[in-house]
């Protein structure tokens, strides 16, 4: 189960190879060694569960004559796999070399000689040197979701070593010319329908991969592949789609994404390249569904504070709302008028959002009379982090701009209102907001895969995380 862990990361090959990808994935050599020995792991208990049919028969051994033997009762006692390579195959997938391994078996022999004599006891066998070579095509199924198969497989070579407990010592000439060779050869071929066995049965893990992974009510992300895997000599790197959706609909932004290319870094098992192109369409799809809104009303204010949401406060800068609509509580509605924009440079994540501010006073009867409406242009730098298996990310402040589109309570001077607007911002926008994005949205992952020791670097159009990984069961 291990193995598909790392098989995944280098699993999706597409149908089609038409996009750039809006999110990319390297595996690096580092991670390849860690993904070698969980596969060894996965396929060495696989191994354990080798069975060896009785051996019986009717030889002659020198000094005895015809002598009747049988060996049985066979029971693994040890596998070792000694030492492994995971060779990258541009193209094709990944080929695992394994040599030195040996397996260790327990058994009892029982032999009948000179017509009337017989004789048991048990054995201890050993076959060393073992070979096991086995190349793994990835390729994408019908859900785009990875699927693996054994393409190739030998295991070859090995000794034969044996220890027999009790019986006359011509025991041994009888094991070297008769039994070893086929012991050996029936050892060998159940390997490799083992080692492919060990692979099938990766891809029901393998669907555990969050192609289409749900981040609310509102989105969704996919992460089916766009291109085949590039492999090089010290890494394997994939493109992912990394397009954001609305739930139920799938409409494609007017964007497309540009290509990027990941630096060269190896210090970590993997890297993660996040374009501006999928914070973008995040950006396109939220605003589509109508979630980048927000009503603002006066219990919204922090207690403390001397601004309020009342016509008694907006009077003292618009007098004319204090004379016609006196003594009433307002109503704020801010509304991106268009998809607002992410950009990514150096160090620096900014998002510029172009609103509609639109005010109300609210008449005893609850009805909502109307005072105005503003552009509001702004802009915020964002933290982002990692935060368990999703990206999260914080925002501040950076400027905003207040325009008059139109009032109903005459003509007034705007920039009066930006103390208010820059509160209202502060205090109630920009928290809201930071609540939504602490929740996060998911990373490409497996289950039972976890994110270890990542850091996060803003770079020019993409963010990049780099991080060890770890899995569990």
């Amino acid at each position: 189960m291990l193995l598909c862990c790392w098989l995944v990361l280098v699993a999706l090959i597409p149908v089609t190879l038409s996009t750039n990808p809006g999110v990319k994935v390297k595996l690096t050599a580092k991670g390849l060694e860690y993904g070698k020995k969980l596969g060894m792991a996965s396929i060495q208990k696989k191994l354990k569960t080798i069975k060896v049919a009785d051996i019986s028969g009717t030889e002659k051994v020198s000094p005895i004559g015809k002598v009747w033997y049988s060996l049985t009762n066979f029971q693994r006692a040890k596998v070792d796999l000694g030492y492994g390579r995971l060779d990258r195959v541009p193209g094709t997938g990944v080929r695992l070399y394994i040599r030195k391994a040996f397996i260790h078996l327990h058994g009892n022999w029982r032999v009948t000689y000179l017509d009337i004599q017989k004789d048991s006891g048990s054995f201890d066998l050993s076959v060393s040197d073992l070979t096991i070579t086995t190349s793994i095509a990835i390729k994408r199924d019908g859900t785009g979701r990875p699927a693996v198969s054994t393409v190739t497989c030998t295991a070859t070579g090995g000794s034969a070593s044996i220890k027999f407990h009790g019986g006359p010592s011509w025991l041994y000439n009888l094991f070297n010319d008769f039994i070893d060779k086929a012991l050996r050869n029936a050892l060998q071929k159940q390997i490799c329908p083992l080692v492919a066995k060990a692979v099938s049965d990766l891809n029901p893990q393998l669907k555990t991969l969050n192609v289409v992974a749900k981040v609310d009510q509102f989105a969704e992300i996919e992460y089916s592949m766009v291109s085949s895997p590039t492999v090089s000599t010290s890494s394997i790197e994939l493109g992912l789609k990394g397009e954001f959706y609305n739930i139920g609909k799938h409409q494609e932004p007017p964007f497309s994404p540009a290509a990027f290319s990941l630096p060269p870094q190896t210090d970590n098992m993997l890297y993660i390249g996040l374009s501006a192109f999928t914070a973008n369409s995040a950006a396109f799809v939220y605003n589509k569904a109508g979630a980048l809104s927000l009503y603002i009303t006066d219990d919204m204010i922090p207690q403390g504070s001397p601004i309020r949401l009342d016509t008694r406060t907006f009077g003292a800068f618009i007098p004319q709302i204090a004379k016609r609509f006196p003594c009433l509580m307002m109503k704020l509605l801010v509304k991106t008028e268009e998809n607002p924009v992410i950009t990514f440079e150096p160090n620096n994540a900014t998002v510029k959002a172009t609103c509609t501010v639109m005010a109300y006073a609210i008449q005893p009867n609850a009805t909502l009379s109307p005072l105005f409406v503003l552009n509001l242009e702004s802009s915020v730098s964002a933290r982002l982090f990692v935060s368990g298996m999703r990206l999260a990310g914080e925002v501040t402040l950076n400027k905003m701009d207040l325009t008059l589109r139109t009032s109903y309570v005459g003509e007034f001077q705007v920039r009066a209102l930006d103390n208010i607007f820059q509160m209202v911002l502060k205090v109630v926008v920009i928290p809201k907001l930071n609540v939504e994005l602490a929740k996060g949205y998911p990373l490409p992952t497996l289950r039972k895969m976890k994110l270890v020791r990542s850091r996060l670097q803003v770079l020019k159009d993409y963010m990049m995380i780099g991080t060890d990984v770890q899995f569990s069961g």
